[in-house]
C-alpha cells in the first residue's frame, strides 16, 4: 500500500498514510484490512471505505470459500492429507518468524514489555488458549505504568438468524442456528478484541474454536490457517475457512462479518476524530502493552499447534528448512514457501505409501 499508493500512485499523502497506520494500530481487529479502509476513507470518505471494504476483502473470501468446499467434500483423499502434512510444519515456520518480526518492531529492549510478552506466551502455551482479560490487562498495565490513565472503548458485535438447511451445512452435517449465532457473535468478540497483525487472531481463535466450542480439532484449524496464508488477501480470511466448517456457508458469511464489521466501523466512526489522539502517551502506552501481549500470544499459540504438526523427522526438516529460508530471504513469497511444503509433505506421504 505504501509503496503503490503513497510513492506510485500518489493517491494518497504520506501524512494519510502514517496517520491511517496509527489508526490502524490503535483500533482492535485486522490492520491491513484497517488501514485498506481507512485510505477508501481519505479519498472517498464513508463511500470510500465501504468500496475498499468490500475489494480487499471479496476476492481473498470466495477463493477461501472455494477451497473450504472442496476440504469438506475431498478432505479425507490421501493427496490432500498429504499437502496438509507438510503444510502444517511450514506454517508453524511462518508464525514464528512473523512473531520475531513483530517483536523486533514493537517489543525492543522495554522491560515491561518484554514481561508482558512472556506473561501472554506461558499463559497461552499453558492454558492452550488465549484468555482475554489477561490480554486486556496486559494494556492496561502498560497504560497505567507508562502513562496517565485514560479511559478505554467498548465492544460490538453482529447476529444472524436462522437459515437453510443446505446453507448450514459444515463438515460435521448442517449446523444448528443456535451455533450459526454463536460463530457470528464469537467472531464478532475476535474482531473487537483483537489488535496487530493478522496472525495475532490465531491463539484467540485457536481458544474458542478448539478449545472452548469444539468446532474444530488442532489439524483442521491449523489446516484453515494454511489455507488463508497460501491465498492472497489477509490473513484473517481464516476465519471464513473456519466458519464453513462449523456451519457452511452460513457460517462463513456470519464470520466474516463478525470479524470485518467492528473494524469498519471503527474506521468510518473514529477516521474524522481521531487524529487529534493519535499521539496521546495514554493511547500509545495501552496499544504497546496490547501488541507485546499478541506477540506472546503469538508465540504460545505457535508452540501449542507445532506440538501438533510437527511430530516426526520429515516434518521437522520441513519446518526447519521453512524457518530458515523465511528467515534468510526477505522476498521469498510466504505462499510460495507453504505450497512448496505442500508438495513436499504430498511427496514424502506419497513414498511412504
Amino acid at each position: 500500500m505504501q509503496r503503490d499508493l503513497v510513492e506510485r500512485r500518489r493517491w494518497i499523502t504520506s501524512d494519510d498514510y502514517v496517520q491511517g497506520l496509527a489508526l490502524a494500530q490503535l483500533s482492535p481487529g485486522p490492520l491491513a484490512a484497517q488501514l485498506a479502509m481507512y485510505l477508501g476513507w481519505v479519498r472517498g470518505g464513508i463511500a470510500g471505505a465501504t468500496v475498499i471494504a468490500v475489494a480487499f476483502i471479496l476476492p481473498s473470501f470466495v477463493m477461501v470459500l472455494l477451497l473450504a468446499v472442496f476440504y469438506v467434500r475431498f478432505g479425507g483423499l490421501a493427496w490432500m492429507q498429504g499437502a496438509f502434512y507438510g503444510i502444517g510444519a511450514a506454517v508453524i515456520a511462518v508464525i514464528l518468524r512473523s512473531a520475531f518480526k513483530l517483536v523486533r518492531k514493537t517489543v525492543a529492549k522495554d522491560w515491561l514489555l518484554w514481561a508482558i510478552l512472556a506473561i501472554n506466551a506461558v499463559v497461552t502455551a499453558w492454558t492452550e488458549r488465549e484468555i482475554v482479560w489477561v490480554f486486556a490487562s496486559s494494556g492496561i498495565a502498560a497504560l497505567l505504568i507508562k502513562a496517565p490513565p485514560r479511559r478505554p472503548s467498548g465492544v460490538a458485535m453482529v447476529a444472524l438468524g436462522g437459515l437453510p438447511p443446505w446453507f448450514l451445512q459444515g463438515i460435521h452435517g448442517p449446523a444448528a442456528w443456535t451455533t450459526l449465532m454463536r460463530v457470528a457473535t464469537y467472531f464478532g468478540e475476535a474482531g473487537v478484541f483483537v489488535f496487530g497483525s493478522g496472525l495475532a487472531i490465531v491463539p484467540f481463535l485457536r481458544g474458542g474454536v478448539v478449545g472452548q466450542f469444539h468446532w474444530l480439532n488442532d489439524r483442521q484449524f491449523l489446516d484453515a490457517v494454511a489455507v488463508a496464508m497460501i491465498t492472497p488477501g489477509p490473513v484473517v480470511i481464516t476465519v471464513a475457512f473456519i466458519g464453513y466448517l462449523v456451519a457452511g456457508l452460513g457460517g462463513a458469511l456470519a464470520a466474516a462479518l463478525g470479524v470485518f464489521l467492528p473494524c469498519y466501523l471503527f474506521v468510518v466512526v473514529l477516521a474524522p476524530h481521531y487524529r487529534r489522539y493519535a499521539e496521546n502517551r495514554s493511547v500509545k502506552a495501552f496499544v504497546n502493552g496490547v501488541t507485546a501481549a499478541a506477540c506472546g500470544a503469538i508465540a504460545g499459540a505457535a508452540f501449542v499447534l507445532g506440538r501438533r504438526a510437527i511430530f516426526d523427522v520429515p516434518t521437522t526438516v520441513i519446518f526447519v528448512v521453512a524457518l530458515v529460508l523465511s528467515s534468510v530471504s526477505r522476498k521469498l513469497p510466504e505462499p510460495l514457501l507453504i505450497l512448496a511444503a505442500g508438495i513436499a509433505g504430498l511427496m514424502i506421504k506419497s513414498a511412504g505409501g
